[in-house]
């Protein structure tokens, strides 16, 4: 006979283990802890195995019903239910191992020795500015091209054009790293070419000196998402009134 709603919820604990049945394999396990938990018996290949469909009340009785078709659909497609249960826990645990920010943190430490120091954070603070409070948390493998392009738009959108494009050059290596390691089976950025505005090169307005006070709250607040040591170079301008050239040259001959 059929469970009902009211003799699931007068399943008692009694000193042994026992089992109310609800048809078609489906059943109700009650422990003498006062565990409830629904079990499906099966058998497979003409082995007689069990599936855990979940713990009452939590799963319901219609939700444990649902649980059983959809075993028996599988059956009848020649799948093991309880095998295609731990693919799929397996498959979610390779995913939250490999979120786009794990990848992309392991691609940056296999190369960071062929760049400079200095390039190599710049890569790093970029990503963890512009691109892992968006797609960080994402499993690698099922990030689409939308999903880079909104990430890519936010950068593109404060008007940041070139940063957005170096952000998307950043995201298609990890994204082929990702792909030779197994971690996903295409680089979703390879679809984005022509998304984004051109980027037009050319001699950038001077500031009038009444512009100056919001120009420096602006760099205060970092409204640009600079590199600390582009916002330093840019105040140590402003103090010596150096020309660009002669603080590249002290940079780098410092």
């Amino acid at each position: 006979m059929p469970l009902t709603d009211a003799a699931c919820k007068g399943a008692r604990p009694k000193d042994k283990l026992y089992r109310r049945a609800d048809g078609g394999g489906l059943y109700l396990e009650v422990t003498p802890s006062g565990g409830r938990y629904w079990r499906l018996k099966y058998r497979f290949l003409g082995k007689e195995k069990r599936l855990a469909c979940g713990v009452y009340p939590e799963t319901s009785l219609a939700e444990a019903r649902e649980k059983r078709a959809v075993a028996k659909k599988m059956l009848a497609d020649g799948i093991d239910p309880s095998s295609a249960k731990q693919d799929r826990r397996q498959l979610a645990e390779i995913n939250a191992a490999n979120t786009f920010e794990a990848v992309a943190r392991e691609w940056h430490e296999r190369n960071r020795e062929k760049w400079t120091p200095n390039y190599s954070q710049d890569i790093l603070h970029r990503l963890e500015m512009d691109i892992f409070p968006v797609i960080g948390q994402r499993p690698v493998a099922d990030i689409s091209p939308l999903i880079v392009l909104n990430a890519l738009k936010k950068i593109e959108n404060r008007g940041a054009g070139e940063m957005a494009r170096r952000a998307g050059q950043y995201c298609g290596q990890i994204f082929r790293y990702a792909v030779v390691t197994g971690r996903a089976e295409r680089n979703p950025t390879t679809d984005l070419k022509g998304a984004l505005k051109p980027v037009r090169h050319g001699h950038f307005s001077s500031i009038e000196p009444e512009d100056l006070p919001e120009f420096l709250n602006a760099l205060g607040r970092n409204d640009a998402r600079l590199y600390i040591l582009t916002r330093l170079a840019i105040r140590l301008m402003l103090l010596t009134c150096s020309a660009t050239n002669r603080v590249r040259e002290q940079r780098q001959s410092g």
